[in-house]
């Protein structure tokens, strides 16, 4: 049913030129333009060295993509297929403008019917520089629309419908790329084609649910379309008749026993295959069967912000999400995968996809289905302020309407979030804190074209205005007010306060917090030369893109450690500060639970090898605060919580899983040899969602000196172990770890296993190889002859009968001279 030019696959091999000069080189598309141009080497590799300041230029200039192709029988309506078409372009078949493209968000099916030829043609798609276009837009707007220099050094991407990152971020390159990074096909148009299908749920009070599956169709005249849908094993064929433009099918499966879809942690994924089919084209959804809900309701503290899932409140752990990568062409199914599976292995069940980067690709769903991994979806608005011009914002409905009901269908879709920012945008700049009122008017022209959009594309879909925001059409400060709504608190870091100061505020959602450490020394050496290790070079500073982070991560170091003897452990303590930054507020947060029902931390992964707040190195190594998260979003996770004056210690357990769990806990002196004396031991018995105190000591307890430690065990099988530092880590008079390994042996599978003992204490135990690969345990402490087995299985298989090169960091050792 599907000729050799229906459809026509135009994916493949690209000349890419650009006017006015003599570059002319292959690209592969999907693909970026500065990837096809280091490829060529026109460009160096921008990541490497201080080369983004010499690639700027490419981003300057006009690109242009080209190709030809065959067709021989031109009868009948003829349409391209795009997407991700960044951004701002137009189309030409044989020389004909068939398409002015603006939006990198959305879908465009231009009609080329009278552009085609029998026999050979051409397509050409002419980029234009998203710079000079964004200058020229600023230009026509009716006043100023400020944009967020610090974020984007590369100005006016305010303007334009395109990943905002793209211009820069205080974690990204600024090379506002450009390319084709979706489908590009050629169709020829039958009776009729599927312009959308959405799904709606039903869930009825016998246990039943109705799945109504909405299918819009578009024809160019009156006929007949055969329509097949599928729903696992149900299948059926309906023949429909269509008009002339678009004609909307509804069909309703019935569920007799349905499986339910719980995110992670909380049941099973149980997942339906929904397909529905023309004969020339077929759309696929991966439908999970459940309700969601926002709950909002008041309360003493202000007002709750919980999500619930087939009528079970879910406390959510999670990071967020921005691009995998800065160049579309670096980035792969398989690396994004690797990075979600990440999130999973370490117990989230969210992710936030941030608003200043894309729309994901449908797959990038697929995975987080079938993970239990929640998505809270940003729309694509961060940090700037943006226009309100009828054309813009009939543009923005068009790319919501798109995406809504493209995306909407997937069970992990738990939200959609207006935008990230703004709302605290509208301070940030002279223009709009001296006419507030105009460009508030003008923000909330665009937030509610948003939410009319999504609302009209899934009327039962979960809205929420802005992140931070303390409540629907609340304008208030959501990163102090903590009463309401979601939360980002960022005052540890940018206010440069001490970790105890997460313990000031107690947020009923925190969707951002963070701090930064540097990406591991294997990744910094990737782009940097043994000259440039050091924090204060030139190219330690380029890969620095927030304002003052090099000197905060120092003056913290100072606030609590002593100082590295050098620079690979000044990369490791930052990211053991790192580390236990993020753990002081979970852990505190965690333990307000249910006044507290969410903490997704700023940020999962990198788009490049840079300093920032990620768990996971450019590339999906994991960092020191990975292998922690692991531990302190475990589902049965405990936790010291010190009281507000210093005085006391309680030991706090959280309960995140359905059933009730008794936990087994030994709370011990640490001594800087390493003994280990018993203090206490404690049962305590936590409920099914829920927090609670299992003891409470005094801090005199503790010797001078010495740490608190524990070790635990919950009925379910969980358990840890943990230590806290009553004061700083430099007032400790650590002794020497005598850390050794006994032995390494290559495994029939391919992993390596290291046996590490410790003849005092060692604290924050961190393994390192320049061998890409993850270990069974990492950032670990060992106590006087403790011997931890600990398994690396590489990335990729080591070749004959290679063993990866291991270093080992540890707390005392980082910061001696002997």
């Amino acid at each position: 049913m599907t000729d050799a030019t229906n459809p026509l696959d135009l994916a493949g091999s690209w000349r890419l030129t650009s006017p006015g000069s003599d570059h002319d080189v292959a690209m592969a598309v999907p693909g970026d333009v500065h990837s096809a141009l280091q490829a060529a080497g026109v460009i160096a590799d921008p990541y490497v060295g201080r080369n983004e300041e010499v690639v700027q230029w490419v981003a300057h200039r006009d690109w242009v993509l080209q190709r030809d192709f065959v067709v021989d029988d031109i009868d009948g309506d003829w349409y391209l297929d795009l997407d991700y078409l960044d951004t701002v372009a137009t189309v030409f078949v044989n020389d004909v403008v068939v398409l002015e493209a603006d939006n990198c968000f959305r879908r465009y099916r231009p009609d080329i019917s009278k552009a085609l030829r029998p026999g050979q043609n051409s397509i050409r798609i002419l980029l234009h520089s998203s710079i000079a276009t964004g200058a020229a837009l600023q230009e026509k707007q009716p006043f100023y629309i400020p944009y967020h220099p610090g974020n984007s050094p590369i100005a006016n991407g305010n303007m334009l419908r395109k990943p905002q990152s793209h211009f820069g971020w205080d974690w990204n390159i600024a090379i506002a790329p450009l390319g084709l990074y979706g489908t590009i096909t050629l169709n020829r148009l039958e009776t009729a084609r599927i312009e959308s299908v959405t799904t709606r749920q039903v869930h009825n009070d016998d246990g039943t649910i109705d799945l109504l599956v909405t299918t819009t169709l578009y024809a160019s005249r009156q006929g007949v379309a055969q329509l097949f849908l599928a729903l696992d094993a149900e299948r059926l064929r309906l023949d429909c008749g269509v008009a002339a433009g678009e004609t909307v099918i509804t069909h309703v499966f019935h569920i007799e026993q349905p499986r339910l879809w719980w995110p992670a942690g909380s049941g099973e994924q149980a997942l339906y295959e929904l397909s529905v089919e023309t004969g020339i084209e077929v759309v696929t959804r991966q439908i999970g069967l459940r309700t969601v809900e926002l709950i909002t309701d008041k309360d003493e503290a202000g007002s709750r912000f919980a999500f619930r899932v087939n009528g079970r409140e879910i406390f959510c752990r999670g990071a967020n999400w921005i691009p995998a990568d800065a160049l579309f062409s670096r980035s792969s199914r398989e690396k994004t995968e690797d990075l979600l599976q990440s999130a999973a292995d370490v117990h989230m069940n969210m992710i936030r996809v941030w608003g200043g980067g894309f729309y994901e690709a449908d797959w990038f769903y697929d995975i987080c289905d079938r993970l239990g991994l929640m998505v809270w979806q940003d729309f694509m608005f961060a940090c700037n302020l943006y226009p309100s011009t009828g054309d813009f914002l009939d543009n923005v409905a068009v790319e919501v309407s798109y995406q809504v009901k493209r995306l909407a269908s997937h069970p992990s879709i738990a939200l959609w979030c207006g935008d990230n920012e703004i709302v605290g945008a509208l301070t940030w700049f002279d223009e709009s804190r001296k006419d507030r009122d105009r460009y508030l008017v003008s923000y909330d022209r665009l937030n509610r074209t948003i939410e009319q959009a999504m609302k009209q594309a899934a009327p039962d879909a979960i809205w929420w205005p802005s992140s931070p925001a303390s409540g629907y059409l609340d304008f208030g400060d959501a990163w102090h007010a903590d009463g309401s709504g979601d939360m980002h608190y960022w005052s540890v870091w940018h206010e440069n306060k001490s970790f105890d100061n997460y313990r000031s505020v107690r947020p009923r959602f925190c969707s951002e917090f963070g701090f930064q450490s540097y990406t591991s020394l294997p990744v910094i050496q990737t782009y940097a030369e043994p000259k440039d290790m050091n924090v204060a070079s030139p190219v330690m500073e380029l890969h620095q893109k927030n304002a003052g982070g090099n000197e905060r991560i120092a003056a913290t170091m100072f606030r609590y450690f002593r100082f590295p003897k050098d620079f690979a452990n000044f990369v490791y303590l930052s990211q053991i500060q790192q580390a236990l930054a993020i753990r002081t507020a979970v852990d505190y947060w965690r333990s307000l639970k249910p006044h507290c029902m969410g903490t997704i931390y700023w940020q999962l992964n990198d788009t490049w090898p840079v300093a920032s707040w990620s768990s996971l190195d450019y590339g999906g190594r994991w960092k020191a605060m990975h292998y922690m998260v692991r531990r302190f979003f475990q589902p049965v996770a405990v936790a010291a919580i010190p009281s507000e004056d210093n005085a006391s210690i309680r030991m706090s357990v959280v309960n995140d899983t359905l059933d009730e769990v008794s936990v087994d806990l030994a709370l011990h002196i640490i001594t800087m040899s390493g003994e280990v004396r018993p203090l206490t031991t404690v049962q305590a018995i936590c409920g099914p969602d829920a927090a609670v105190v299992a003891t409470e000591i005094r801090a005199d307890a503790i010797p001078a000196g010495c740490l608190l430690g524990w070790t635990f065990t919950a009925s379910n099988g969980m358990g840890g172990q943990g230590h806290h530092v009553i004061g700083t880590y430099k007032a400790l008079e650590l002794e020497p770890s005598g850390l050794s390994v006994r032995r390494e042996e290559r495994e029939e599978d391919g992993t390596v296993e290291l046996t590490v003992t410790a003849s005092g204490l060692a604290l924050l135990v961190m393994i390192e190889s320049a061998t890409d690969g993850r270990y069974s345990d990492n950032a670990f402490d060992l106590t006087a002859g403790e011997t931890r087995r600990i398994v690396f299985t590489p990335s990729t298989p080591l070749a004959g009968g290679a063993l990866p090169e291991f270093r080992f960091y540890d707390l005392q050792s980082c910061q001696s001279l002997d």
